[in-house]
């Protein structure tokens, strides 16, 4: 939710709340927050994982589906951010939530 809010308002003060797909927003949104979730499980189990019928070390499950989350993520933004470019009322400059979502990234491994 602090994602889709952070998102949104940034959206309104560029007055283009209208102008992006509610449904794209909550894609995005849903996909940045499973990523940071990913992201917080690596941190918290490390890069492998114990194969669950041999016992040997594998790969953590969480590797894959935090890149796959994050290209979601990203390929999203990246419509959104197209959308403010072109339609946006106010002229751009500073932060967009996308870097608040790497912030909460590094921060998360910082808690860890």
């Amino acid at each position: 939710m602090e994602v889709y809010a952070e998102a949104w308002n940034w959206l309104k003060q560029h007055k283009c709340e209208n102008a992006v797909s509610a449904q794209v927003l909550e894609r995005y949104a849903m996909s940045a927050a499973r990523w940071i979730q990913c992201e917080e499980a690596i941190s918290a189990y490390g890069f492998l994982g114990k194969h669950p019928t041999t016992g040997a070390p594998i790969p953590s499950p969480f590797v894959a589906m935090s890149q796959s989350f994050m290209k979601q993520a990203n390929g999203l933004w990246g419509q959104i951010y197209q959308v403010v470019r072109e339609n946006c009322a106010t002229v751009y400059e500073g932060r967009s939530p996308q870097d608040n979502v790497m912030e909460a990234l590094l921060s998360a491994r910082r808690n860890a």
